[in-house]
């Protein structure tokens, strides 16, 4: 990841650097303990249900809305702060956040206080894949990217997966050196613990990642450009001006044409967002994501006046948006499945998380079933996503669609493997196949963050990065696990036929799947010609 590159050939932009491969490993371990943090919570199902007296649609926001609206409005700024700024500074900084608030999720005894922990590790997470994506683009040749990328996008599926023994681990120790929560240490009980555990490693991980230097921007593409630009934390507080209610209407204010059309979004989410309420009764679900949708319309608004190649590029492309909202439509399938799987399992196969393992003696059900299915499931998932990303690689040089025919298998192979895994009343069968589809499933990732990266200029990565991630959230985070949870509570708890109702999604993700790909190649072609026609000076 050297400052400056005197060759741009695409042999000389082809190699890559030991320096290069040292700071994807460190990027990778920052991305598992993200995941660990963030999914550790779907191990814990049970025991917050009972000691906080909450449904499952509450525990789905939990893990998801509370979580992913934060996640996903402060990763646009944040994102815009990687364009401009040091990345590695930015990311070091949110990780000492999101690890703090992780270990003060431990601390909480209420719905409320968990719930405002959730958002606090959201608003911290937001600073680390945009910037992620950013440095990794700008230290790969494109021929090499989606590689580069699917092993980063590995540590997704590693720290998820691991999240599940540690918590288990964690929960069943402490659970049988004090039985009585009172008269344990601090009056912690063990999911509690299990918090405080993960947490506090990532502060020290935040040092390390401070000594990552900056790859030269554009670089790898023969297009080097500043590393910083002039007054970045300005331009920072004028992205969260823009998107933060009610700053929004004050902003919209001052943009001429922008309030009436501002105010008739915020009418429409209300009215909309009430309805929603009303009908589920779920209200805390619905302000939130209500809040998020009209905050990124404002931000898009603003967006298209002070920046207008890349409202362009991204915003301002049919196309480029269908995708993002597309890959979303994936992850809502994949982090509900992954989230309600283990506590399928710990139900359905051992009736219940405190009772006896059935293979590894000495545990617990929730130890059995975060050690079996974690490991199993970080090996599988991590190899799937870094052979997606090497095939997509290999596939878009004869084809320019390659990488979005790599997400159309990874939708399409795991559904007849999950309808075993959810039908099945074997459960050695059901820890054999496990593996599998979680290695299919996982295959998509590193594609779909290339293929956006490579439509939009260097300094715009880290918001295309952003922007991946919002679909990502929005769509997939703050809707999939919450849908899950309410079919689970609407059909007595019936945890295989809320996973099972996830599964109308795949329809709609190959139908735009197969939309996008018909113009992925003249988008790329084009995007310095759009790019310019909208102002850029390239």
């Amino acid at each position: 990841m050297s400052e400056a590159v005197e060759e741009t050939s695409p042999s000389a932009r082809a190699r890559v650097s030991g320096y290069a491969w040292y700071a994807l490993f460190v990027l990778v371990l920052v991305y598992i303990v993200n995941f660990v943090d963030r999914q550790i919570i779907s191990i814990l199902v049970g025991d917050i249900q009972r000691d906080l007296k909450v449904s499952p649609a509450q525990v789905g926001f939990l893990y998801g809305t509370a979580f992913a609206v934060f996640y996903a409005l402060f990763g646009i700024p944040l994102g815009r702060l990687a364009d401009s700024w040091y990345r590695g500074r930015l990311m070091a900084m949110g990780l000492a956040l999101w690890s703090s608030m992780t270990a003060l999720s431990g601390f909480a005894t209420s719905f409320t206080m968990l719930a405002a922990a959730r958002i606090g590790v959201g608003i911290g997470e937001a600073s680390a894949s945009p910037a992620a994506y950013s440095m990794i683009s700008d230290s790969f040749p494109r021929e090499r990217r989606a590689t580069a990328l699917s092993i980063y996008s590995s540590g997704l599926y590693i720290g998820g997966a691991l999240s599940l023994p540690i918590g288990g681990f964690v929960v069943a120790s402490w659970n049988r050196a004090y039985p009585v929560a009172a008269q344990a240490p601090l009056g912690l009980a063990g999911w509690q613990a299990a918090f405080l555990a993960v947490g506090i490693p990532g502060l020290l991980l935040a040092l390390w990642v401070l000594t990552l230097r900056e790859p030269q921007r554009g670089a790898s593409d023969g297009m080097p450009q500043p590393v910083v630009r002039p007054n970045a934390w300005r331009e920072f507080g004028r992205e969260l001006f823009a998107i933060l209610p009610p700053f929004t209407l004050f902003n919209a204010m001052r943009m001429k044409g922008a309030l009436l059309p501002n105010l008739g979004m915020l009418a429409l989410v209300v009215a909309v967002g009430w309805f929603l309420a009303w009908l589920t009764r779920t209200p805390a679900q619905w302000i939130a994501y209500g809040l998020g949708v009209y905050a990124i319309f404002s931000w898009v608004q603003s967006l298209k006046r002070r920046d207008p190649p890349t409202f362009a590029l991204i915003w301002g492309s049919r196309t480029f948006m269908l995708l993002a909202v597309t890959f979303g439509s994936i992850s809502f399938v994949t982090y509900a499945t992954s989230f309600w799987l283990p506590y399928y399992v710990e139900e359905h196969f051992y009736g219940g998380a405190a009772m006896p393992a059935r293979y590894l003696a000495g545990l617990t059900a929730k130890a059995e079933v975060g050690l079996i299915i974690g490991t199993t499931a970080a090996v599988s998932a991590a190899a799937g996503v870094i052979l997606g990303g090497y095939l997509s690689d290999l596939w878009r040089q004869r084809d320019p669609r390659g990488r979005i025919f790599i997400n159309m298998l990874s939708v399409l192979l795991p559904i007849p493997i999950v309808a075993f895994l959810l039908t099945t009343n074997d459960l050695a069968a059901f820890y054999w196949v496990n593996p599998i589809a979680h290695m299919l499933a996982s295959a998509w990732v590193g594609a779909a963050v290339a293929t956006l990266q490579d439509l939009v200029l260097p300094r715009m990565r880290a918001t295309a990065g952003a922007t991946y991630v919002l679909g990502t959230t929005m769509v997939g985070l703050a809707l999939g696990p919450y849908f899950a949870g309410q079919v689970i509570g609407l059909t007595d708890h019936n945890i295989a036929l809320g996973i099972a109702a996830l599964y109308f999604m795949p329809v709609l993700t190959l139908t735009g799947l197969w939309l996008g790909a018909r113009k992925i190649a003249d988008l790329e072609a084009t995007k310095i010609e759009r790019a310019r026609a909208a102002g850029e000076p390239v």
